[in-house]
């Protein structure tokens, strides 16, 4: 640090100052981390995770940076948490979302996710009444994943056939063609389909005009990408506070972007379709 001051700034900071400015810093973080959420209802909610390599109990492991993300009700986005932790364990989803119900988090009426299992069980949980979007980015990735390189791309048309239905029905009945044609040579696939397909489609409840970006977690690619191009500097965090420290920053800066933006993420006067 010394030495990157000099370089940068003609002067050095010492150990201790430097010390105290990260302190202040985390203060300021967690206060942001930990404000209340009362003069708004979150109706969509969309939950992901980047992992980055930490320091800890003096070995090197594998820690999620976990970010939740919500609509408002005035349509503007805002990053409601962010936690680095073991995204392995259920039970760091449960603190998770109870820290944001405690906030006053409400009014949430559709959770847009991976199909993680822990992920899902504290969905089920704490957001009961609410429906579950399984990510159809990620849904779809892992059924392409399950055929040959030679049958993706007729599997992945397929797929896009489903996730271009406007309603629940006519998505239901193209899976149904799709699972009883790829039945004879890949089984798997087919049982994957039949059992997951309509968490995939519960975006169709929604206003159609919704539909695009509730239906995936892509509205936090771009925040993703920037996270991961300022941690690939870092390369192996000293501590799991200094990788919380950096995300947290970021999202600080992205969320604050959202909601001053004069442009909103969704218009939420869309009118409700007309079929379930």
């Amino acid at each position: 640090m010394r030495e990157i001051t000099e370089a940068l700034c003609g002067t050095s900071f010492s150990k201790s100052l430097v010390s105290e400015l990260a302190g202040q810093l985390d203060a300021e973080l967690d206060a942001w981390r930990n404000r209340p959420l009362t003069e708004t209802t979150y109706p969509y909610l969309s939950v992901d995770a980047r992992y980055e390599h930490v320091r800890q109990g003096g070995q090197i492991v594998s820690q999620g940076a976990l970010i939740v993300a919500g609509v408002r009700a005035d349509g503007h986005r805002e990053i409601l948490a962010v936690a680095v932790a073991d995204t392995e364990s259920e039970a760091t989803y449960q603190h998770l979302f109870r820290g944001l119900k405690a906030r006053g988090l409400s009014g949430v009426r559709l959770v847009t996710s991976d199909s993680h299992t822990g992920l899902r069980a504290a969905i089920d949980r704490h957001f009961q009444g609410a429906s579950w979007q399984r990510c159809q980015v990620h849904f779809a990735r892992d059924l392409v994943k399950m055929v040959g390189a030679g049958r993706r791309g007729e599997l992945a048309a397929d797929l896009r056939g489903i996730f271009a239905a406007t309603a629940r029905e006519q998505a239901m009945t193209i899976a149904e063609a799709v699972a009883a044609r790829w039945e004879p040579t890949h089984p798997a696939v087919t049982r994957l389909l039949e059992e997951e397909i309509e968490r995939s489609l519960a975006c169709l409840a929604f206003p159609p005009a919704h539909r695009p970006r509730i239906r995936t977690t892509n509205g936090l690619e771009r925040l993703s990408e920037e996270i991961k191009r300022r941690t690939r500097v870092v390369r192996i965090f000293p501590n799991p506070a200094a990788c919380l420290r950096l995300v947290t920053a970021l999202c600080v800066e992205q969320s604050d972007e959202w909601i001053s933006g004069g442009r909103r993420y969704l218009d939420m006067g869309a009118p409700q379709p007309q079929y379930q």
